[in-house]
Order: C-alpha cells, then sequence, then structure tokens
C-alpha cells in the first residue's frame, strides 16, 4: 500500500515467564498445570531513522501445537524458543518494507526452514506471529495510532500477495469497514476435569482465592451465556457429562450459547457422527442440541483433511483450529465442507485478517454462511490478553472465549508495579483484588473501549521487562525424538 511506512526490524529481545495455573486445565489428552509465558520486545526504525519499541507476549501450551506423546513439556517449549529465534532471524534479514511486506518476504521460507528441523506449521506460525504482532505493535507506536487505525488505513501495506484466491476482492474497502465494538462477550471454558456444581469440590480440595471453582459459580460470579464445552472423544462418558452440564445450564441460564470442541479426540468423522446422534437422540439434551453454535476440530489433524465433513455439517457447522497451520488451510478446509475457522492471536494476526475477508468473498460468491471464531490458548492477562481482544474485537466477533483468567489468578507471576499500571490505564477491563489484576467480567461481557483506543496493539503500557528471565536457547533433544519417530 502506498501510505504503509517503509520499517526495519532492528533489534529483537526475548524472555519468559512462568505461570501456575490455579485449576487444572485439561483439553484433549492433555492436563496443564503450569506453562512459560514468550514476551517480545523488538525495535524498529523507519527509513527517516526515527524508532520505536514494539512487543507482544503468548503463552506457550505444552501438548497444543505438537501433540506427540515422545514430547516431553520441556521439549514442546524449546520447539516454540525456536520458532521465535528463526522468525526474529528471518525478519531480522529481510531489510526494509511495510509491516506486511517484512511478513510476506519471509512467511514460505520461515515455514520450509521450521519444517527442516521437525517444527510443524503451528509451531512456526507461533514464532512469526509474535514478531509480526510485536513490529505491528511498534508501527502503531512510531505513527501514534492504534492498530484499529492503522488496520483501517492500511498502515500496515496488508494486501493479498499470500492469498491469491483472494484475487480481485477489494481489500482496502473491506478493511475500512472493520469497526470493533467496545465491549464482547465472554464464552467459558468448561473442561474435561473441571467441577461442574460447587458441590462436587470437597471442603479440603477448596482454594478458597476469591474466584469461581465450578462451572456453577463461574456462572453466578460473571453471568455467562456463551460457553465453550470440551468433549473427550470417549461417547458414554461425554454424554453423562453433557447431561449434567446441560441441566445446571438448563436451570441457570435463561438464554444461552455454546460450542463444542472436540481437541482433535475423534479419529474420524464416524466418530464424531456417533456422538452428534447420541445427543441428538437424547431428551435431556434438547435444548442444549439447539443451543451448539458449532463444533470445533473434532477430528485430529492427521485426518481432518483426509476426506470430506459434508455429512457432519448437516448437523452443526463444523471449524477447523488445530489444523490451521499455514495461510492456505481455510482454503483447503472450505473445499473439505468446513465452514469455519478460529481465530487465535497466537496462529497470525494477519492470518485472521485475511481470513476474514475470505469469509466475506465466499459468503457473496456462494452464500454459504462461512464463520469465523475467537479461540483462547489461556492467553494471559496484561499484554497477551489485550492483544487477542483487540484482534478479536477488529474482525468483529460478538463473543470470544476465554479461560486464562480462570485457570490462573488475575496476573500471577507479574510483579505487583506492572499489575498497577494496567489496572490504571485498562481500568474497564481489570478490577483490582487486593493489588491482583483480574479480568473484569459483568453480566457476562468484557469492556475493551481502552483496548481498541490504545496507542498500539491494545495496550497503553508496557510489561516490566527487568522482572522477566532472558528466554535461554533452548535445547535440541526434541528435533533428535522427531526424528527417531518419522
Amino acid at each position: 500500500m502506498d501510505n504503509a511506512p517503509v520499517i526495519r526490524l532492528v533489534e529483537t529481545d526475548l524472555f519468559e515467564r512462568q505461570v501456575r495455573l490455579r485449576l487444572p486445565f485439561r483439553f484433549g489428552a492433555a492436563t496443564l498445570r503450569e506453562a512459560r509465558q514468550a514476551f517480545v520486545r523488538v525495535r524498529i526504525e523507519d527509513a527517516s531513522g526515527r524508532s520505536a519499541i514494539g512487543m507482544a507476549a503468548e503463552l506457550m501450551v505444552p501438548k497444543w501445537f505438537d501433540k506427540s506423546p515422545d514430547l516431553s513439556n520441556l521439549d514442546n517449549d524449546d520447539q516454540l524458543r525456536r520458532a521465535l529465534r528463526l522468525a526474529a532471524d528471518a525478519l531480522t534479514s529481510a531489510g526494509s518494507g511495510s509491516a506486511f511486506r517484512l511478513h510476506a518476504s519471509v512467511e514460505a521460507e520461515h515455514h520450509a526452514r521450521a519444517a527442516a528441523e521437525g517444527l510443524n506449521g503451528l509451531i512456526a506460525s507461533f514464532g512469526l506471529a509474535l514478531l509480526d504482532r510485536a513490529i505491528l505493535d511498534g508501527l502503531c507506536r512510531l505513527q501514534g495510532v492504534t492498530v484499529i487505525k492503522a488496520v483501517q488505513s492500511s498502515l500496515a501495506g496488508l494486501d493479498l500477495s499470500t492469498t491469491p484466491d483472494l484475487d480481485g476482492f477489494d481489500l482496502p474497502a473491506f478493511l475500512q469497514t472493520l469497526k470493533p465494538a467496545r465491549s464482547i462477550a465472554a464464552r467459558h471454558t468448561v473442561g474435561l476435569v473441571d467441577a461442574i456444581v460447587g458441590s462436587e469440590i470437597a471442603s479440603a480440595d477448596r482454594l478458597n482465592d476469591g474466584l469461581p471453582e465450578s462451572l456453577e459459580e463461574a456462572i453466578d460470579t460473571y453471568g455467562h451465556t456463551y460457553f465453550k464445552i470440551k468433549v473427550s472423544g470417549d461417547i458414554d462418558a461425554d454424554l453423562d457429562r453433557l447431561c449434567r452440564i446441560a441441566a445446571l445450564l438448563d436451570a441457570r441460564v435463561p438464554d444461552y450459547a455454546l460450542t463444542l470442541d472436540g481437541n482433535e479426540q475423534f479419529a474420524s468423522a464416524e466418530a464424531v457422527e456417533a456422538l452428534l446422534a447420541r445427543i441428538s437422540e437424547e431428551p435431556h439434551l434438547n435444548r442444549f442440541a439447539s443451543a451448539i453454535l458449532f463444533i470445533e476440530q473434532p477430528i485430529a489433524r492427521a485426518h481432518a483433511f483426509d476426506r470430506p465433513v459434508t455429512s457432519l455439517g448437516r448437523f452443526k457447522p463444523i471449524e477447523i483450529d488445530e489444523s490451521d497451520a499455514d495461510i492456505e488451510a481455510f482454503a483447503t478446509a472450505r473445499r473439505l465442507g468446513y465452514t469455519g475457522i478460529s481465530s487465535k492471536s497466537c496462529k497470525g494476526f494477519y492470518r485472521s485478517l485475511l481470513n476474514r475477508a475470505r469469509m466475506a468473498k465466499w459468503q457473496a460468491e456462494d452464500g454459504r454462511a462461512y464463520f469465523m471464531s475467537a479461540e483462547d490458548l489461556t492467553t494471559q492477562g496484561g499484554l497477551g490478553v489485550q492483544q487477542d481482544l483487540a484482534l478479536a474485537a477488529l474482525i468483529g466477533m460478538h463473543h470470544v472465549e476465554r479461560n486464562g483468567h480462570h485457570y490462573v489468578d488475575g496476573m500471577a507471576g507479574a510483579p505487583s508495579g506492572e499489575q498497577a499500571g494496567f489496572i490504571q490505564a485498562h481500568a474497564d477491563l481489570y478490577s483490582s483484588v487486593d493489588g491482583r489484576a483480574r479480568l473484569r467480567i459483568e453480566n457476562g461481557r468484557i469492556a475493551i473501549g481502552s483496548v481498541i483506543d490504545a496507542v498500539g496493539l491494545g495496550s497503553s503500557v508496557m510489561p516490566d521487562w527487568d522482572s522477566m528471565e532472558t528466554m535461554p536457547s533452548g535445547r535440541t533433544e526434541w528435533h533428535s525424538k522427531i526424528s527417531r519417530s518419522i
């Protein structure tokens, strides 16, 4: 784009912070109790020599990006660290260009280089996504604008060079139509080991930390009306659990909507159909079944694109999540009968925008109801959750899965001064409890006015860099393990 400033990446620093969960979070076959949060800080410079700092943050969630049982959580961390370093190296060597041109010039090569080292597309995307966001944040700060303004005015130089299937689409005009709301509904995650009602939790096991510990208590505390429910692939166990959840929702929430997340726990479309048939046949799930909006990635990524899923779509719309490994994934999924795709900041800011453009183009072409959803990978309070909220609002999402605030107590791990800074700058987003910054959810909604009004990508303040650990270079054991398993 002609008005996109020419910039270059001058410097990159990588940091980490340990995050401990207050409640175990089980998704698929994995149970998360702690993780590392990655922080990226860059310095960019424009053609006149002006420079600015940009930043990004994301939790490094074990057993989501690569679910190989041969790899430990430490192996998974090192895979993501390596992807960050590969992306930083590629973008530093890319020279000068618009923010998006820098991304586009390295995307294919970055994925190829990552694949050569045994890193899959989701891992490669993680590294490039964080560097892209930090560069975009720096660009917004350099220009003194919000990320909303930067996107609407094509300041980042977003174009169709990586999505030739959008040829002929008026992208600049489309970007100008993106006008985020100032609040968004929180879709509450119900993990596979979460208590449904408070009476399931023994007194001795109670945390008593002032936060809800069961689905029932989360509804009472936050006023949720949107829910995301994990299923395990064990149909009998799933049906029993779904009936108990439905009984609670039917009794406590006058009007609710929900999504089901398969987290790749089904080997085939037939296995998913068996669960859906049982849900349809169960009288206790009548209202529950009618409230399902869509089903998220039920089939394992190794088989998700083996054959069409049109039959599944007759029950409810189906979207991909873990199969979204590169910019071509949505187009591939569309040909197989999937109509939706998730947006996650860890997969790419630009990818979400371009997939949103695809959705608009395809609906105009064939009239089908394509959709996007905003999903959470336990984004943490502070920089990470705010950047993800900015993206979700920008692409027009009415609700977003939020789970980091439930499984982690506020900005746990961040020093008190950093938390105070975020509370002061984003008072609509956080409440302060004994100095702890906790996400504010009222009547099921999150106020995000301060997020979309912030100069930069979602945050008016920077984290306390001095309190973080410098990211280690990482071990290499994961590479040999992958090599042996291929």
